[in-house]
């Protein structure tokens, strides 16, 4: 993605939980969103074309994909850019970089590489059930000592995003799945 672009707000993650439902939050995110390409669990030549599909469907809908893997993976599937705590770029061309952060540590340290933080789990999530949240309040504070700007995750929906102070954009897997949880 040119430097010169914002980059997206509003982000969806992909796994393989997703299932089938993956091809409808794909047509609900809003063009110029963002897709964030895990599924790491998929065999390696399943993973790759089932990113083509998905690639295919982004640039029909002009939606950013970026792949969870190194600069030069992403480079090399053709996405807009790379997903992960990878400081090097090693990239042919401009990548938008984006990072995962859990706290105030792991915030400071992304901003080193990333374009955009991911900082979760603001709320409980069916992605890691009972696990610890940061909260709002806990949120706002880390998110106030980002250099970049900061995506909130994890529970994520419209409504929850609206009450978040710091925040640049959200990023959701259940709420672009799931047609009531984007009210």
């Amino acid at each position: 993605m040119p430097r010169r672009q914002p980059p997206p707000r509003l982000w969806l993650m992909t796994d393989e939980r997703q299932g089938h439902a993956l091809w409808d939050a794909l047509e609900r995110l809003p063009r110029g969103g963002g897709i964030i390409f895990r599924h790491r669990a998929t065999p390696a030549p399943e993973r790759r074309a089932l990113f083509e599909r998905v690639r295919r469907i982004a640039k029909r809908r002009r939606l950013r994909l970026v792949l969870a893997g190194t600069a030069r993976e992403a480079a090399a599937w053709r996405a807009d850019g790379a997903h992960g705590r990878s400081a090097t770029v090693h990239a042919s061309r401009p990548l938008i970089r984006t990072a995962p952060a859990h706290d105030r540590r792991e915030l400071i340290a992304a901003a080193r590489a990333a374009d955009l933080i991911l900082l979760s789990p603001v709320f409980p999530t069916r992605s890691h059930p009972g696990a610890a949240t940061l909260g709002r309040v806990r949120f706002a504070g880390i998110a106030r000592d980002a250099e970049r700007p900061v995506i909130a995750l994890g529970g994520v929906t419209p409504h929850r995003a609206r009450t978040l102070k710091g925040i640049y954009g959200w990023a959701a897997i259940d709420a672009w799945s799931d047609r009531r949880e984007l009210r």
